[in-house]
């Protein structure tokens, strides 16, 4: 029998992929949209939703993109960075998303003569907030662009050094896979390890398990965003899973991007099975259709993955966030005993009055963050 969506709803989670310019909400696009004279394909909620084929099978990781035209047309202010990354933190909150990682390219967000350094903390200014209202913790993933120029790439990796440790954690590589390999953009994953900066890259989605090999030996990628393709390659999998480095899967955007068929043949659970560290993701909250629960539900559903397995999913989406040690562990104690107590059927308690631990407890948590 199927657990109920509300059950993911209660679950204590991370979103570790998703994208700030594919999260807005329907209504705030509409509204910057007339406010700031900016005329769209449509100008009502259901003919927008309509002409960006919001949830829709689009066939190609290209076409899935086409989105991004209209939602970057309304996010360059600072007013209106601020509000988005404001709202996004606050319907993740909403879900008990407890740990965000919200990535973006400053750079595509300058027509209007933006500084980048305005960009970014108009972000980061609207996820703070949102932590102090509602108490989700977030952190920004700088990206370069594959399909636009490596120097542009080292621009934003440049901006990523520059607010290491202000709340900006990694680097990412995003745009269109095929065609465009990470390689070219070498210059800027060698200044962001150079500083001692996290890496995660797109691979493995509208290219083959070379990619992803690429964006670990050659660019030095501590994550992999998506990585449906890595079944192809039975060594580089087991490279993956021996080394711990963690997949970011977002199954419903995967499937509108035409890198899987459906979800019943998503690899999300083969990866599981054999061991892998693979986390669930939104990608993106509007274009996708989607929360993170929906995600984990789908799971679920579609692919049976039963609550012990999704709990396993979910503890790994706090081992493998780019935070301190220390934090990510206690994150993992108190989410822990959280799950425990959901799945006991004391929702209640598990929020309000955590079990005490034993000395054995402690040690298997401790083991468990450092898996």
């Amino acid at each position: 029998m199927n657990l109920p969506l509300s059950y993911f709803e209660r679950l204590p989670k991370t979103d570790l992929h998703v994208h700030l310019d594919g999260s807005l909400r329907l209504s705030t696009i509409l509204e910057l949209a007339e406010e700031g004279g900016i005329q769209l394909p449509a100008m009502d909620a259901d003919g927008l939703r309509k002409a960006m084929h919001l949830g829709e099978n689009t066939g190609s990781l290209v076409e899935y993109l086409k989105a991004f035209d209209i939602t970057l047309q309304v996010l360059q202010t600072e007013a209106s960075l601020y509000r988005a990354a404001y709202e996004l933190a606050e319907d993740a909150a909403k879900e008990n998303v407890r740990y965000m990682e919200v990535r973006y390219a400053p750079m595509l967000h300058t027509r209007q003569g933006l500084r980048l350094t305005t960009v970014v903390e108009a972000v980061l200014s609207g996820l703070r907030a949102a932590q102090k209202d509602f108490g989700i913790l977030s952190n920004v993933i700088v990206c370069g662009i594959r399909n636009i120029s490596p120097q542009s790439s080292l621009e934003m990796a440049q901006l990523c050094v520059a607010y290491k440790n202000r709340g900006v954690i990694a680097f990412d590589l995003a745009g269109a896979e095929y065609d465009h390999p990470a390689k070219h953009h070498l210059e800027s994953f060698q200044l962001v390890r150079d500083n001692n900066i996290c890496v995660t890259i797109h691979a493995g989605e509208a290219y083959g398990p070379e990619s992803i090999h690429q964006a670990i030996h050659v660019c030095g990628a501590h994550r992999i965003g998506h990585g449906c393709r890595l079944r192809e390659d039975g060594d580089l999998l087991h490279y993956v899973n021996d080394h711990r480095i963690t997949l970011e899967c977002c199954p419903s955007s995967n499937v509108q991007t035409g890198a899987v068929r459906d979800l019943a043949s998503h690899p999300l659970k083969l990866y599981y099975d054999l061991g892998l560290r693979v986390t669930v993701n939104t990608d993106n909250r509007l274009i996708t259709d989607t929360t993170v629960s929906k995600e984990l539900w789908l799971a679920h559903t579609q692919m049976r993955l039963g609550p012990e397995e999704i709990k396993h999913i979910v503890l790994n989406g706090f081992k493998a966030g780019f935070l301190p040690f220390h934090v990510r562990q206690q994150l993992l104690r108190e989410v822990s005993v959280e799950l425990e107590a959901i799945q006991a059927g004391d929702e209640k308690e598990g929020a309000t009055k955590p079990k005490p631990r034993t000395k054995k407890a402690a040690a298997s948590e401790k083991a468990s963050a450092d898996a």
